[in-house]
């Protein structure tokens, strides 16, 4: 079990989790608008994903010293050389697959203006982090699941949208949103100790903790309010809403797990849409 957990661990801080996070994220909505993607458009949104998330943890990391405690930055300070090297083989290679499968098209400009406005934003974010550090969990929730839905909206005929739909994206960028400050009150002592800036360190963690407890209540009763209304074909869709708000709120405040445990069992929360694959 020591074994399992350690390697798990290691995936972590490898952000494999959460590019197949992203991929069954892109299968739930691709599932909601009924639009059929093909194996390599997942294959290129999981080397989108891990190539800004790398990005993201590399830049974090340079602010750390070889001491600071070995959590997923620390592990990107390590082995931060052979890191950028497998960071530019897989953007030339999620470029050139990209270009491949989509040709010079519209879905090709559209996807890279996204990720160069993500990254964009970013930055800027990151600028302007100690003046507006509660926008830095919000856009990033905001921007992830456009990036993992953004292809099944693009692929479906504008008949199909639905309300249904519309308001399935907004309850995933709630969890996401709800993920992320998750994580920063679990992160707040490293933050403020590496010199990160995140909503837990400019937020009294207990008034942090009663929004987080009033935000997964809310998106819990509004997904439990969608399984009810919606008809049939949507009803599954809520469902595995509900569930992955139900493991992200055991996680929180039912376990006496350590921090990095929490945090894994929070980010295994985002594989729940693959049980799609089973239906």
């Amino acid at each position: 079990m020591q074994f399992l957990f350690k390697l798990y661990q290691r995936i972590t801080w490898l952000s494999i989790d959460v590019v197949l996070g992203a991929m069954a994220g892109m299968l739930f909505f691709a599932s909601v608008l009924r639009v059929e993607l093909v194996w390599q458009e997942y294959a290129l949104l999981g080397m989108a994903v891990w190539c800004i998330y790398t990005a993201d943890h590399l830049l974090d990391a340079r602010k750390l010293t070889s001491v600071h405690r070995e959590d997923r930055h620390h592990f990107h300070l390590i082995y931060q050389k052979p890191l950028l090297m497998i960071l530019g083989i897989v953007g030339v290679i999620g470029l050139i697959g990209a270009i491949g499968f989509f040709g010079f098209s519209n879905e090709l400009f559209f996807g890279a203006g996204l990720a160069i406005m993500i990254l964009l934003i970013m930055l800027a974010i990151r600028k302007l982090a100690d003046k507006q550090t509660r926008l830095k969990e919000l856009s990033s929730a905001i921007f992830y699941v456009i990036g993992i839905s953004w292809l099944p909206w693009y692929e479906t005929p504008e008949i199909d949208y639905t309300w249904t739909a519309f308001g399935l994206i907004i309850l995933y960028m709630g969890l996401a949103y709800l993920n992320l400050i998750m994580l920063s009150s679990l992160d707040a002592e490293y933050d403020k100790e590496a010199g990160f800036a995140s909503i837990a360190t400019k937020i009294p963690q207990e008034k942090l903790i009663n929004r987080i407890r009033q935000l997964v209540t809310g998106l819990i009763l509004c997904s439990f309010l969608g399984v009810i209304l919606v008809n049939s074909f949507y009803r599954i869709f809520p469902s595995l809403l509900v569930v992955m708000l139900l493991l992200h709120y055991l996680s929180f405040f039912r376990s006496n797990l350590k921090a990095e445990q929490i945090r894994m069992r929070m980010e295994a929360a985002f594989l729940v849409p693959a049980l799609l694959l089973l239906l």
